[in-house]
């Protein structure tokens, strides 16, 4: 395997509390501002919603000669149509949908369809000279209640994703590990969707696809971490956790330098080339790339060493209570296995 980082020695968990009190001053930077944008009187919404939520206009345009994605919302902009979302068709190159939000109501109305394609058409009619150099082959209207069912699914949908994999984990390893899996994954859901909040860059079901990716490039990550310090465990029996997990990080700090880099450059190269259609869906990864990655070595594995420390404390109290009380104490053979009762041991 190759090596980027060899005979490292970093003492990570000396500094989780350092690691915590970022990753606490950037989640609650980003919930404050989404509070306060939704309750402050006249402000914005919390999230800048796209049609796909909110609702909206969606027209469908074919193009005689196929322009790019910039020159029809350069067009737009300049007819005064400044929110609208440009997406291509995939196996129809001369065929755009371009989608409008909603102004005003809740439901979708012939009189937003009729909006919606006029200010399409407006702007349009300065798209080309050339005689039917394109036309509207469809118009349909996403209402505010056919959004909110859309924004329901999508949170059902991370929530089971979440549970499946704290499952899945916790019957792999143990539950305290798919319990911190599944905290580092939060936090890096909530940090992505803070800067969201914060900058009001668009959420789309683009986002939300992000979004699931990142749960899942999330849990891969630290499993590779938890899976080395199972291991470790195993062949350093007489080690404390506090070093088996510090050791285990460092020696998992070249494969993840090397996935995750490569991973970061690929997202990287879609922010700044991919166009508006992918801003959302790559700013999303991007943002989720980089605290997954933080999170794996600063959240998660912390959380597994603190939580194992405080079951054990729990447990020798226990077991010094049950023992001051004159009862056989119950405790746990070094090498994990049956219990013998506390003063019996030897005895046959």
């Amino acid at each position: 395997m190759i090596e980027v980082f060899k005979n490292v020695n970093v003492d990570w968990l000396a500094n989780r509390r350092i690691f915590i009190f970022i990753s606490i001053v950037l989640m609650l930077a980003g919930l404050g501002n989404a509070v306060a944008r939704q309750w402050s009187p006249g402000g914005d919404d919390a999230f800048n919603l796209g049609v796909d939520f909110k609702g909206g206009t969606v027209v469908t345009a074919r193009f005689k000669q196929p322009p790019s994605a910039e020159d029809i919302r350069a067009t737009l902009v300049k007819a005064g149509v400044n929110d609208a979302i440009i997406q291509p068709v995939l196996d129809k190159p001369d065929t755009f949908l371009i989608k409008i939000p909603l102004e005003g109501g809740n439901e979708a109305s012939q009189e937003q369809l009729d909006q919606g394609r006029a200010r399409v058409t407006t702007a349009l009619n300065n798209f080309g000279v050339e005689k039917d150099a394109w036309e509207i082959i469809g118009t349909d209207a996403v209402g505010a209640v056919a959004g909110a069912q859309l924004r329901n699914k999508a949170i059902a949908v991370t929530l089971a994703a979440l549970v499946g994999m704290l499952i899945y984990i916790a019957f792999r390893f143990e539950w305290t590990y798919g319990a911190a899996a599944v905290i580092a994954v939060f936090h890096d859901v909530l940090i992505t969707l803070g800067f969201f909040s914060i900058f009001q860059w668009e959420i789309s079901l683009t986002v939300i696809a992000a979004l699931l990716t990142l749960v899942g490039f999330s849990v891969n990550d630290t499993i590779v971490v938890f899976d080395r310090i199972r291991e470790n465990r195993r062949l350093h029996r007489r080690d404390s956790l506090y070093k088996v997990t510090n050791d285990s990080v460092n020696q998992t700090l070249s494969r993840t330098a090397i996935t995750n880099g490569l991973v970061f450059l690929s997202v990287l190269a879609m922010v700044l080339f991919g166009g508006e259609v992918l801003r959302g869906f790559s700013l999303a990864l991007l943002i989720g790339v980089i605290a997954g990655t933080y999170s794996s070595v600063a959240v998660a594995s912390p959380i597994v060493v603190w939580w194992e420390q405080r079951l054990e404390k729990a447990e020798k109290s226990a077991a010094a209570t049950i023992g001051k009380s004159g009862a056989p104490a119950r405790v746990a053979s070094p090498g994990g296995g049956r219990t013998l009762a506390a003063g019996t041991r030897g005895k046959r």
